[in-house]
Parts: C-alpha cells; sequence; structure tokens
C-alpha cells in the first residue's frame, strides 16, 4: 500500500470534469490513452522512477551497487530502451511459504526499474476503467476495504441479518501462472495503439512463462499485480455488464456474490466456469468453490465471516503467531496489530501479549 500511496503522488489525479491532471496543470481525457514511448522512455522519467523505487530497497546488496553508478545505468537503460535493443533478464527464483509455499521470481534491478515504470505509465489509465468493487493491488482498495464492502453486501442481502443470505465463494487455480499472454496482448492493443509500448509491454509479459511458452505472469513483480487486474477486468465487466451481478467482490483470484437464492448462485457459477474457461483460459480451483450460508459462516480473505462478528481463519492465526515469535520487526508488530483490528480476535491478542509482544 506504501508503494501505491507514492506512486499515486507521481500520477495524474481526476478532477470533477471527467479529465485528469497530469505534470504541468496539462488535461488529459480519462477515456483515451495519451502517452507516447517517447514520453516515458525519457531519462527524466527513469530518474523520477528510480526515486519510487527506492523506499524500503536502499540497503539491498543489488540496488547499492546499481546505485553506485547509478548514472552509467539510467543512460545505458535509456539507450537500449531508445534503440529497442533492451532485452529483460532472467529472474532468481526462490520459495517462501505465505502460509502455502509460492516460487518467487525475482528480477534483476533494471528490469525492476522498468517494470516500475510500465507501472507508472498504466496504473491510473487502467485504474480509472476498473469497477469499484475490484480491490486487490489499487491505491485507495485493499484487504480491509474488501471486508467491509462484504460485511456491507451481507447485511444489504440478509436484510440486517434477519433472513437467509447465500454466498457463492470461488477461487481461480493457478491464477498467475495461468494468465494467456496473447490474451492479455489482444486486450492491451484495444486500449494503446502505440507499437513502441506495445514491444516494451511483450519485453516484460514475454519475459516469463510457467506451463508453457506464452503463458503465466511472474508472482513478485509489479507490473504482474496491475497486468492481471487488467485481464481480470474483462471478467469484472462480464460479471456487471453480462450477467448483471450486483453483490459482487474481487480481490485479486479470490471473488464472492452474494443472493438469497441458493439456485441463481448454482446457476451463475456455471456461467462463471464458461466465460473464464473459454474467454481467459483460466479454471475455478475445484477445492475451493462453495455455496454457503452467511450465517454458517464464510472464509474470505484470511478471516471467517459470520453476521455479528469475524474471526481469523486458523492458518491465519499461525502465521501471525509464528511472525511474531522471537524478536519481530517494528514494522512486522505494527502491521499485525493492524489486522488484529479488524475483527474479533481478543484470545490470539492476549496470547501475544503474553508472549511479550
Amino acid at each position: 500500500m506504501y508503494l501505491c500511496q507514492t506512486l499515486y503522488d507521481s500520477f495524474a489525479r481526476t478532477n470533477t470534469s471527467g479529465t485528469c491532471v497530469g505534470g504541468g496543470g496539462r488535461l488529459y481525457s480519462l477515456y483515451m490513452f495519451t502517452h507516447t514511448y517517447n514520453n516515458i522512455i525519457t531519462v527524466k522519467n527513469l530518474l523520477l522512477t528510480w526515486e519510487h523505487f527506492l523506499p524500503g530497497k536502499r540497503h539491498k546488496k543489488d540496488v547499492m551497487i546499481f546505485e553506485s553508478q547509478l548514472s552509467y545505468h539510467i543512460a545505458e537503460l535509456h539507450t537500449l530502451l531508445g534503440t529497442k535493443t533492451y532485452v529483460h533478464d532472467e529472474y532468481t527464483a526462490f520459495n517462501i511459504s505465505d502460509p502455502k509455499p509460492r516460487n518467487i521470481h525475482k528480477a534483476t534491478v533494471r528490469d525492476r526499474l522498468v517494470h516500475h515504470l510500465v507501472y507508472r505509465t498504466l496504473y491510473w489509465y487502467f485504474d480509472n476503467r476498473f469497477i469499484y468493487d475490484s480491490y486487490s493491488c489499487r491505491v485507495g482498495k485493499g484487504a480491509h476495504r474488501a471486508l467491509d464492502r462484504f460485511r456491507y453486501f451481507a447485511r444489504k442481502v440478509s436484510h440486517n441479518n434477519t433472513r437467509t443470505c447465500f454466498v457463492l465463494k470461488c477461487d481461480i487455480r493457478k491464477f498467475f501462472a495461468s494468465i494467456d499472454h496473447d490474451i492479455l496482448y489482444q486486450i492491451l492493443r484495444r486500449h494503446i495503439e502505440d507499437a513502441d509500448i506495445l514491444w516494451l509491454l511483450g519485453q516484460v509479459v514475454s519475459s516469463f512463462s510457467t506451463t508453457g511458452p506464452g503463458v503465466g505472469l511472474p508472482l513478485g513483480n509489479l507490473t504482474s499485480q496491475l497486468l492481471v487486474n487488467i485481464y481480470m477486468h474483462e471478467f469484472d465487466m462480464h460479471m456487471k455488464q453480462g450477467l448483471k451481478v450486483k453483490y459482487y467482490i474481487r480481490y485479486a483470484d479470490d471473488f464472492v456474490i452474494f443472493s438469497d437464492d441458493r439456485k441463481y448462485l448454482s446457476n451463475v457459477r456455471i456461467q462463471i466456469e464458461t466465460f473464464l474457461n473459454d474467454r481467459l483460459k483460466l479454471k475455478l480451483h475445484p477445492n475451493k468453490v462453495s455455496i454457503t450460508t452467511y450465517a454458517s459462516g464464510v472464509d474470505f480473505l484470511g478471516w471467517v465471516h459470520f453476521p455479528y462478528h469475524r474471526t481469523l481463519r486458523t492458518t491465519t492465526k499461525r502465521k501471525v503467531i509464528r511472525s511474531m515469535a522471537g524478536y519481530p520487526k517494528p514494522e512486522t508488530v505494527s502491521s499485525y496489530k493492524g489486522l488484529l483490528s479488524h475483527g474479533n480476535t481478543y484470545k490470539i491478542s492476549k496470547k501475544l501479549i503474553f508472549l511479550g509482544k
């Protein structure tokens, strides 16, 4: 979120006239992608992007090495981009448990700088098109906003918990690993006409694949967070305009739909599977699709939601306790204090205090 907020300060702001105010007070239409390749890759823009890249990374060894010859590296990158001879380097892979095992791919500092450049170029143009109830990796959104929206929709459909509310919960199987590059390019080409910008996007997207050539985006790339939202916006629009689903929330590959009619949700599920498979080459996770009542508890974004309270998912509790063991960093403590403030967490909070946290 800090990164998103920092980038927010350097992007165009939307005003009430339906235009965006850019640098120098210049006005841009919300409905046109106005950037050109040459005004994206300027040395000035690369240096500005570097300043936004640095927070939290300044003391990393690879970043320090790059910064020790910053002028040289920026000039070299500018030349490579200007002559379109830039080629993305290979990634360094490592595994994390969060809490389930994930394979993260880390790009070089130079390539991550390009990722930030692409992100800063595309973010506000596409974010202004996203539906309101898409919450992942967006300025002013996030998990806590999604949780509050969940409670609002559930109360709305249940008439303040006086009627049965059913919730269809879905999860996409191997989400990042299943993104089809050709489909993504088709979506991007509908919005961006500049062939050179499309070339640069192609360099970033094609730098990684999973199950085969032309499939998959790497976990860990800043660009991946935005590109999957662009990809899934096709699905969001199908949900809102095609299926006319009123109570729908999506956070990355997790999404929920609320209704007082279980049969309606069963029918919607079938249509969802068809669209994802036919249009986006994605599949629902067979073990993570359910229709349950709000009263019985709905597991969404690390919390189990009930009509009058919500509790942390068991795996989330274990992660909190594991992360707080020993001598956690101050930012870790603050982060989990914020997390625990959003639900019924008296017992685990008491346990952490007992542990001296």
